[in-house]
């Protein structure tokens, strides 16, 4: 999708440049002073662009992309129609996100197969069990108080690990507990807390079909298939 935004970032750059006025001619390799504020604008937004097309991966023809740059602003006969250039731009957003579509599969397939070799050795080890469903835990506090059921809300520290360790979420680097519904989390969470009595600390290894599946957060490290390890600590049920 980032490439669509830096479409769209192009797009909104050359309205600013057109507002701007008519641009200058300019010889390949002549330099170009910067001394009036629309020189700087000019020079402030093509940087941007620039920059943004770089991060993102876009190859771009550079003596196409200041010609239609000049067309466009000197109001010459433009090579594409609105028509056929909103066409190779749709046909190139549909492409990449083809092959990000195909990467992300490709993915999931990697991590999903990780994430069952690494339960499979997981299982034997001491203190781990298995549930039907296929999560494992393992008690490291044993709790005296009530369990919560599957509509209950808690209050909990947790930790959360991807299989290398990473830490992708905690509650305990936020320095504050979290709460929330055990119906409005992931699987493995609301089938785990309910094994927990108030004031235990459990290891839950969520297989990735009792997590996140093939839909992985926006934003996080988590990714599709992933497997994924949560220290928590049940501090309260609310009533």
């Amino acid at each position: 999708m980032k490439h669509v935004r830096m479409l769209a970032l192009i797009f909104t750059s050359v309205a600013i440049v057109s507002s701007c006025g008519q641009a200058q001619k300019n010889k390949k390799g002549k330099e170009v002073k910067l001394e009036t504020e629309q020189q700087k604008l000019s020079y402030a937004i093509g940087k941007d662009v620039a920059n943004n097309l770089k991060t993102a991966g876009v190859e771009v023809d550079v003596e196409a992309f200041s010609r239609a740059l000049e067309d466009v602003l000197t109001g010459k006969q433009l090579a594409m129609t609105d028509q056929e250039a909103n066409q190779v731009i749709q046909d190139y957003q549909n492409r990449k996100m083809q092959e990000m579509q195909k990467e992300a599969e490709a993915e999931a397939v990697k991590y999903r197969a990780e994430g069952e070799q690494f339960l499979a050795n997981n299982r034997s080890k001491e203190g781990v069990k298995e549930t039907a469903s296929g999560l494992q835990y393992k008690v490291i506090t044993e709790g005296n108080g009530p369990k919560p059921t599957a509509t209950s809300q808690v209050k909990v520290h947790y930790k959360g690990t991807l299989l290398d360790g990473t830490t992708f979420d905690s509650s305990y680097d936020r320095g504050e507990p979290a709460t929330f519904g055990l119906n409005q989390v992931i699987r493995g969470w609301t089938e785990g807390l309910q094994l927990m009595n108030k004031g235990s600390k459990y290891m839950l290894y969520i297989p990735t079909d009792l997590a996140y599946g093939n839909n992985a957060p926006p934003g996080s490290n988590i990714k599709a298939g992933m497997t994924l390890i949560f220290e928590v600590e049940l501090l309260e049920i609310l009533k």
